[in-house]
Order: C-alpha cells, then structure tokens, then sequence
C-alpha cells in the first residue's frame, strides 16, 4: 500500500508543530515537492521486510490461568515452548516478563496500549535460554510499562505477595518474583531501570541480580532508555541465578548498549567461603527517608553474622548515593516521554528495531492513552514539558554527571570486594485499592532509594533475602565492580550459605 501524501493542510499543521510557518506560497511549493519525496520512501515501502534471524516453527500462543491457578497473580500467559534437548539449562522451566519478545507469544507490556501485539521474534536472551535447553512456560505480570516500584499498574492487576496475600510483590517484575514461589517455574527473567529486579526479590524472598549494564543483550525487550535498561535473571537461590547468567551474558552485535562485554565464569566461581572477602557498608543506604528501623537493623545484624564468619566488614561513605535519585529523575522523565513519543522505539542507533512493535505502540497511544497509569502519565508529561521549554539541558546534564557518580563508587570498590545495604529501606507495602491518584504516585517515592543509584551507574547489583520481619522479607544488596559480576555472585552465595533468613 502505497503511503499517503500529506494535505496542504496538514503541511501547516505539521509546521506550526515544528515551531515555523509556511505562505500560501511556501505551502504550494512544499506540496509540490512531495511527490518526489515520497516516491522514494514509497520504494522503500516496496521492500521486503528482513527475515527474522531464525525460522520459527508455529507455537501455541499460550492461556491466561484461571485465578484459582494463579492466586498471586503473577502469570499472564501460560505457554510451553521446548528448547533444546540437552544444554546446561536442560529440565529448567523459566517464566519470562511480559515485555521480552517471543516469536507467537502476545506481549503486552501489562499495558492495554499493547493488547493485539504478537511478537513476531525472539528476543536475544529467549534463543540463548532456548538453546542452552530450557523449556519457556510462562508469561509474567508486570506493572504497566515497567513504571512502578510496587507492582500495582498492570492492566491484568496487582501482583501479591506470596508472604502476605495483603501485601504487594514490588516493581515492576512483580511477576517474575512472585511466579518462583509457584512448583513448576524454576527461573524468571526480570527487568530493571531503577530496581525492578531487585524490589520485588527484596519484597517477596528471593534472589535478583541486575548485572552489570549491557553484559546481558536487550535485543528483542521493550525498555525505557537504551543508557539504563537492565535484564537479568531471578531465581530461589544464587546458585540458579549464575547458571542463567552463564547462558544468556555475552556479545550480541544487534544490541547498540554494548560495547566491549567481558564475560566470567558465573556458577564456576560460586563457594561457601567468606575468608578475606572485604565487606563495605555503606553509610548512606541506611536511615533513608521512608526506611523502616527493623529493616535496618536486620540487615546490619546479617552483617555482623558474616563478620564472625570471616568477612571483614567495614563502613564505608558514598555522598553521591543520596542524591543519584535526583540524577536517575533527570533521565527518566525525558526517557519516559521520549519511548511513547517515538513509538518505544526511539532514533538515532544501530541494532534491530521491531516494526511490529511501532506500530502497535502508535496505534495502542491513540486509542488507549488514557489507560496509562498515572505515574507514566506524570513523567511523561514532565519529560514533555522540560525538553520543550528547557530544550532537554535536563536530561543532557544528567547523562554528564553519571561518570562522576560512577567513579565515586568505584573509588570505593577499589578498597572493598563489594558494598552492602538494604535492598529497599522498607518492606513490602500493603495493598490499597482506594488510593487517590496523589497517593497513589507518592507511595511509590522511597521505594528506590538504594537501588535506582546502580542502575544510573550500572555496576552489578544483586538482592538476595537475609531476614523476615513481621512475616515479610527484608532483602540485602550487594553492589560489586562493573564486570565482575562473578565475585558478586560468589560473594553473595557465601553469604546465602550462612545464613537462615526464614528463622531470622
């Protein structure tokens, strides 16, 4: 189908947009003009499209559960897609969150601005998890858009607890926390901009790591801004966390977040031992405002186990983490409304771009719009006011301040193997249906204050459960050296083995 010239009305509309205005001659001249102008993207419409990487043999698109299946509401689309028959992840059933492409599987983003898209590929990770033998079996809850840190927004629901049926999984991979307390769902993927991974592990027990930035490929995931989108993988124990890693971290040349990706051996560089391993806690993830003291206190006194364990643990001062939530607003807002903006797609990179994708989101936007929840709604109207009326000053001065953070932290891994606080400086909140919208978005503030810093940063960053408190969770995160997400992962599974977090 040919594409459709514009008006000459819509010529000055289009103008006005753009801040200009056209004569009655410069209208008739640009009209003119067009025809020559779209003869060449007409034949560029001609086209064919690229085929995907790989052929796909037909799958079931998979059933939403019946709630008494899913009484968390943690899955949003049960399906079964056979990977290999032998590999390192062979008999490891996963559940993937429902931004992450899989070819016949719908993705929705847990937002009705997505409903009616099919993906037509695999995303990176999925063909590596795949490969390595692992069976897909489940599509999971997300809050909508991935803008949440409680696990509220999702057009199918909240996500509950599986400590309390009362309280919230945490955001936004709510769903990929959730689904492990489930028999049949070994490992889940997660996605993390500003904690997404590591909230809702801290929330519901279980083990999180955001890797370090780029290590594992993005290709194929609905994101928020290319500079922090983070996936990785979420499990019952550290030991299934460094396996996944193993398979899906590495190069992948469709992926413009990466650079040079040095990979370790993960799940070969796990032990029980705590001898030597240098412990910094850091002085400003504690007392946060918002922070629960028994939150704290819990995670100290997991430390001060580990220190009779052999660890030497040590405080340690990072002045820049009381304000990296400030840097992390100056980039989200204008990632937030430039993703909607641009059809989640965005301009001005190399890699593979999902047509599909583009056109159900525009689409999606101009009928479902209003269903954003109002924390989307609030940042991108932000986003939108301060690159018009500050001409994105905003968003460039925080992108020139992440280095400075960044080296911060780094001096200060360079005297520690790793930096330890509480995960979130709270527990998992309660479930309040009749928030209004003003409480609805503020409840939300505190829950980042620990982790949305590593994200702007993109060291690793690993939640793993240290303690129950009043019958819920309290996580401890572990921060190690960009690319050396094999001594985190080392580090923490000494730390999984000598501690009892459920009898804590």
């Amino acid at each position: 189908m040919a594409l459709r010239i514009p008006s000459r009305e819509e010529l000055s509309h289009l103008a006005q947009t753009m801040g200009f205005t056209l004569s009655a001659a410069e209208t008739d001249a640009y009209a003119a003009l067009m025809p020559g102008v779209f003869g060449l993207l007409n034949q560029l419409e001609q086209l064919p499209e690229p085929h995907p990487p790989r052929a796909f043999p037909e799958r079931e698109p998979g059933h939403r559960p019946k709630p008494e299946d899913d009484p968390l509401n943690a899955i949003v689309r049960r399906c079964s897609i056979a990977g290999s028959s032998s590999g390192l992840l062979a008999g490891k059933r996963v559940g993937l969150k429902d931004n992450i492409s899989v070819a016949g599987i719908p993705m929705t983003c847990g937002s009705t601005v997505l409903q009616g898209l099919t993906s037509d590929t695999d995303a990176t990770i999925v063909t590596r998890l795949l490969e390595a033998g692992a069976e897909i079996v489940a599509i999971l809850n997300m809050d909508n858009f991935a803008f949440s840190g409680e696990g509220n927004t999702s057009a199918y629901g909240p996500t509950l607890n599986p400590h309390s049926l009362n309280h919230l999984a945490g955001g936004s991979s709510g769903g990929s926390a959730a689904a492990l307390y489930y028999d049949d769902i070994d490992v889940t993927i997660g996605g993390d901009q500003a904690g997404s991974i590591r909230i809702p592990a801290s929330w519901c027990g279980v083990v999180g790591l955001k890797p370090t930035h780029s290590l594992v490929p993005y290709t194929g995931i609905v994101g928020i801004d290319q500079t922090f989108d983070h996936v990785g993988p979420m499990g019952r124990c550290v030991a299934d966390v460094a396996q996944v890693l193993d398979v899906m971290a590495g190069k992948d040349p469709l992926d413009p977040r990466q650079y040079d990706v040095p990979v370790q051996a993960y799940a070969a560089a796990l032990g029980p031992d705590l001898d030597g391993v240098r412990i910094g806690v850091l002085h400003e993830g504690f007392g946060a405002p918002g922070s629960e003291p028994d939150v704290d206190a819990a995670v100290r006194a997991t430390l001060d186990q580990l220190a009779a364990h052999g660890a030497s643990v040590t405080e340690v001062s990072v002045p820049a983490h009381i304000t990296a939530r400030a840097l992390h607003r100056g980039l989200v807002t204008e990632g937030m409304a430039a993703l909607l903006q641009h059809n989640g797609m965005g301009y001005h990179w190399r890699g593979a771009y999902n047509a599909n994708l583009a056109i159900a989101f525009g689409k999606g936007l101009q009928t479902m719009a209003d269903d954003l929840p109002p924390n989307v709604k609030l940042l991108t109207m932000v986003g939108t006011y301060l690159r018009q009326h500050y001409h994105s000053r905003i968003y460039a001065k925080a992108q020139n301040l992440r280095p400075s953070f960044r080296a911060q932290y780094d001096e200060v891994l360079g005297q520690v193997d790793v930096l330890a606080m509480p995960t979130t400086p709270m527990k998992a909140h309660l479930h309040e249906a009749d928030l209004d919208l003003r409480q609805f978005v503020a409840r939300g503030g505190n829950i980042t204050s620990n982790t949305v810093a590593f994200d702007v940063t993109g060291h690793p960053a690993i939640s793993l459960p240290c303690a129950l408190s009043e019958g819920l969770p309290v996580g401890l995160m572990l921060v190690g050296r960009h690319f050396d997400d094999a001594s985190v992962l080392a580090i923490a599974h000494a730390v999984e083995q000598q501690i009892d977090w459920r009898a804590a």
